[in-house]
This record gives structure tokens, C-alpha cells and sequence, in this order.
């Protein structure tokens, strides 16, 4: 039915991406993507022979050109990204380019009340709206989004 880009190797892509080669329904192919690629192919050599497909590659999450290449090669239905909060805005920023769907986890101070504004996001999430792309912004943080299933167009 669908395909997911995820943005990053660590503890948290990880269980993402064991996440969703268990439904494979939803997620029919992934690709791994982080600075390391090493990190990208140990997590799929692990999860290799299931249902859902794995692809790798490297990306420069700091890069938002590297990043667009990267989307319109793989073509995702919604990105997932799990990297370091710092790079958030060059990934909305692609996913914005590309009109490709968005999730991110909580960046901000857990001392912040949430705020899309509080990174500087808040101006590409009124452009995400415009163009009528669903975005999820610091889904762990909310209650219902923590075990959620994006739709796929």
C-alpha cells in the first residue's frame, strides 16, 4: 500500500522500522536513511526476508537538495523523521518541496509547552497547510498519535 522514508539509524528509528516491517500491509517498502549508511544496513540486515522491502542510503539531513534528490528518487508516500531535532527544518523544508507527507518526534524542551513556533517551524507548517499536506509535528507527544498508522494517499 505505501512507502516510508525514515530518517535516522538510532534507538528510536529502530524500533520505527521494526514498527513497521510488522505491518507491512501499511508499509509495503521502507527505506532507511542516515549519515552513516552502515547503521542504515545493520538495521536491515536484521530485518531482511519479511514482507516489506528495505532499502538504504546515505543522506546529508543538513542538505535540503541531498534531501529532495533523495524523496524523488524513492518517491515516499509520507516521511518519518527521526533524526536529530536540529535538522528538522531542512527535511520539512524537502518535504515541502516534494509534497510528500511529514512525522516528526517532540524537539522541544520538555520544560516548553508545545509550540510549532518554538524552532522556527511554525512557518513551514502554515506552508504545509497551504498545500494541504497532512504533517504530523512531535506525534509522540500526542497521546493518540503514539501507536498511529498514516494514511496513504
Amino acid at each position: 500500500m505505501g512507502k516510508a522514508l525514515i530518517i535516522g539509524a538510532g534507538g528510536v528509528a529502530s524500533v520505527c522500522i521494526h514498527k513497521c516491517c510488522q505491518n507491512s500491509d501499511v508499509f509495503e517498502e521502507i527505506c532507511i536513511a542516515s549519515r552513516t549508511k552502515s547503521k542504515c544496513d545493520s538495521l536491515k540486515a536484521k530485518l531482511d526476508g519479511g514482507k516489506t522491502k528495505i532499502s538504504t542510503a546515505q543522506v546529508n539531513a543538513d542538505n535540503v537538495d541531498e534531501l529532495i534528490a533523495l524523496i524523488n528518487e524513492f518517491k515516499p508516500d509520507v516521511v518519518i523523521n527521526l533524526a536529530l531535532p536540529y535538522q528538522d527544518l531542512t527535511i520539512m523544508d524537502a518535504c515541502l518541496a516534494t509534497k510528500v507527507n511529514y512525522v516528526d518526534t517532540p524537539t522541544m524542551n520538555p520544560s516548553t509547552p508545545l509550540n510549532l513556533n518554538t524552532n522556527g517551524s511554525g512557518l513551514i507548517v502554515k506552508d504545509l497547510k497551504k498545500q494541504v499536506l497532512p504533517h504530523f509535528s512531535a506525534a509522540a507527544s500526542i497521546p493518540v498519535l503514539r501507536a498511529f498508522s498514516v494514511p496513504m494517499r
